[in-house]
């Protein structure tokens, strides 16, 4: 994937995530975002060429809410682009951003991801934009217990749990370092049982200690040329490359066939392209989106290529805590704050934060020189995106 000019993340904005923010409206949250990343970046709206901004819009039930938003996000005058993918839709934004400075079309760019879910109704927007019969399994959106049940059989009950619990409490340690994550509720490891027993089921498995909230907030970014990057940021946050992959639900409606994860089809093509043979060596931390406890843990697998039970004991050794040889959210992740069409974008953003040195509170002890951060939505759909330090890229050449 060769570009035409190298593109660096250079500011990095998120207002606090809640379950309400009742205080402001729409473009004042927005706007919180947006103001923070324009003084990272050491820059006014005016030096900005362009903003991407989206979310899911049949979430607030707002038609074209860029428009109305224009009043916190300032993209009045300028060019401007509305995306929308689903529950990736903040990791698109950020693609889309890549793409619109690395072709030389624009030199900064403002991407905007945000979602304020308390003034619609996210399950009627979900179960409305599928058909009732062929969608069916759309209709809970990401409320599934098929992946406790398969990792329950694979790997006994006992263990299964266990460690489903222990990657719970662990991104909670990591959310509580996090001032701005929605969930920050102190869990330690010796509440696990008596969460796993007391905590209200969802479906099957999965229960509601596992699962990730609905959050609103906001996330803003701006990307810039490698000429303006290196003018206004010591440290940028280099994208060396991501992958998209979709795959639809009816894939594999009929039979048993088996099937390749877009999270393993997607790092497989991002790996291979940027000579990574072993990720847990060579890249220092991960941001995955993890909608539920059950979903991290079975995905640590995927992304990592994984064979048997090895993210199992990645989870049960402490390996991916901030202190261990593999990070993995240090932010808390998705289950700590869920702002839906900016959930993907925020991955991307505390990736570059940790690159950047910037993180504050949970940044990693130890430098970041290459970070992996991905999105999820959709039936199944992933992007993956692989970021880069100055002292990486050098060690690289």
């Amino acid at each position: 994937m060769k570009k035409n000019r190298n593109v660096g993340i250079v500011g990095v904005g998120q207002s606090v995530y809640s379950s309400h923010r009742e205080e402001v409206n729409q473009p004042e949250m927005i706007h919180e975002a947006v103001v923070e990343a324009l003084e990272m970046a050491g820059i006014t709206m005016a030096e900005v060429d362009c903003v991407v901004h989206g979310n899911m819009e049949l979430f607030e039930m707002v038609h074209q809410p860029d428009l109305w938003h224009t009043l916190g996000t300032g993209a009045w005058g300028k060019e401007s682009l509305r995306v929308t993918t689903g529950g990736t839709t903040g990791a698109t934004l950020a693609a889309a951003a890549d793409h619109l400075v690395a072709s030389g079309l624009h030199d900064v760019v403002l991407a905007i991801g945000f979602e304020k879910l308390q003034e619609g109704h996210t399950t009627g927007g979900i179960t409305n934009m599928a058909d009732p019969l062929w969608g069916r399994q759309l209709q809970t959106g990401a409320l599934t217990g098929m992946t406790a049940a398969q990792m329950i059989e694979e790997f006994g009950a006992e263990r299964a749990k266990a460690a489903a619990m222990a990657y719970r409490i662990l991104m909670d340690a990591n959310a509580m370092k996090n001032p701005k994550a929605h969930r920050r509720l102190g869990l330690r490891p010796d509440q696990a049982e008596e969460l796993a027993a007391n905590s209200p089921a969802l479906v099957g498995e999965l229960r509601m200690i596992h699962m990730c909230s609905q959050s609103d907030g906001a996330c803003a970014m701006i990307f810039a040329s490698e000429e303006k990057a290196r003018q206004l940021c010591a440290q940028p946050a280099w994208i060396e490359d991501h992958v998209t992959a979709h795959r639809e639900e009816m894939f594999c409606l009929f039979g048993n066939a088996p099937v390749l994860t877009t999270h393993r089809h997607c790092a497989r093509k991002l790996f291979a392209r940027n000579g990574i043979r072993d990720p847990r060596r060579e890249i220092d931390l991960f941001e995955m989106y993890d909608p539920s406890a059950w979903w991290g843990l079975d995905w640590l697998r995927e992304f990592l290529l994984l064979e048997g039970d090895e993210h199992l004991r990645m989870v049960e050794s402490g390996a991916i805590a901030m202190d261990g040889d593999f990070p993995v959210n240090p932010s808390g992740g998705v289950i700590a704050s869920n702002p839906i069409g900016a959930t993907a974008m925020v991955r991307v953003a505390e990736a570059a934060l940790q690159i950047m040195g910037r993180a504050g509170g949970h940044q990693l002890p130890r430098p970041v020189r290459r970070a992996l951060a991905s999105g999820f939505g959709g039936t199944m759909w992933t992007v993956l995106f692989l970021l880069a330090s100055d002292t990486e890229r050098q060690a690289a050449a």
